[in-house]
């Protein structure tokens, strides 16, 4: 598979340098052909939600593309952690064009409200963030469903970010395409504290899922889902006194 030795991570770093300067088409879609395995892994992410695989195929690869022409060979990281960002992002865009929140299941989004209230009280109760076990236990309810709840609350959010405008994202920001352009985050985020950067460096960079991050970085879910929010929110308002109003 490509990408996975020393002489054809070679050949792309030296592909996408030439590829900066004379951006000729044939060396595009050679590169792209190369790495098409990045675009596979991305669709396949997908492939339970309904939708066809092929059809998955052709947005991750356009997702790819755009990587491709986008990529800065001087920022100093490498073009899997850029381009599996952008091809999840064009994924999900796809689905929110097409379904709300990824097929979020009914149970879920009926538990949402209830989950959200059980965190904030047990929050004050016992002094810090409550790990999905201590929601579970308070609701009467599986670890799995208020693992569901808290990943609709992701796909609310999102879809709040689709339909509210910048200020709604502001203050609800759940998912880093609605946030900021894939391009500028590595420059953005620089202007956070180590640990919430090492949070979205694993969240959106290696897709590790909240609950996996937690375990690295020895802290709860939630508060993980809290920190993802607060720091997307940061670096939203960075972005936004960066860019001078059009109005």
């Amino acid at each position: 598979m490509y990408g996975q030795t020393d002489e054809e991570d070679e050949w792309l770093d030296q592909a996408l340098r030439r590829f900066a300067v004379d951006r000729d088409p044939a060396l595009r879609e050679e590169i792209v052909e190369r790495t098409n395995w990045l675009a596979l892994r991305g669709a396949r992410r997908f492939a339970s939600r309904g939708e066809p695989f092929d059809d998955l195929l052709q947005v991750a690869r356009i997702g790819l593309l755009k990587a491709v022409d986008r990529f800065d060979v001087n920022v100093g990281v490498q073009f899997g952690a850029y381009a599996t960002p952008t091809i999840m992002g064009e994924l999900r865009r796809y689905f929110r064009d097409h379904t709300w929140s990824l097929h979020v299941p009914r149970r879920a989004k009926d538990l949402r409200p209830a989950v959200n209230e059980a965190s904030d009280q047990l929050t004050k109760e016992l002094g810090r963030s409550p790990q999905v076990k201590d929601i579970a236990a308070h609701l009467e309810i599986s670890e799995d469903a208020v693992l569901e709840a808290l990943e609709a609350n992701n796909a609310y959010r999102s879809f709040a970010l689709d339909t509210a405008g910048s200020s709604a994202a502001a203050s609800t920001p759940g998912d880093l395409d609605n946030v900021v352009d894939r391009e500028v985050v590595i420059g953005l985020l620089d202007r956070l504290r180590p640990r919430e950067r090492t949070i979205l460096y694993l969240r959106f960079y290696e897709e590790l899922s909240q609950s996996q991050i937690a375990e690295r970085i020895g802290t709860s879910q939630v508060h993980v889902g809290r920190l993802i929010a607060s720091s997307l929110a940061a670096l939203r308002e960075v972005l936004d006194d960066a860019i001078p109003s059009s109005g």
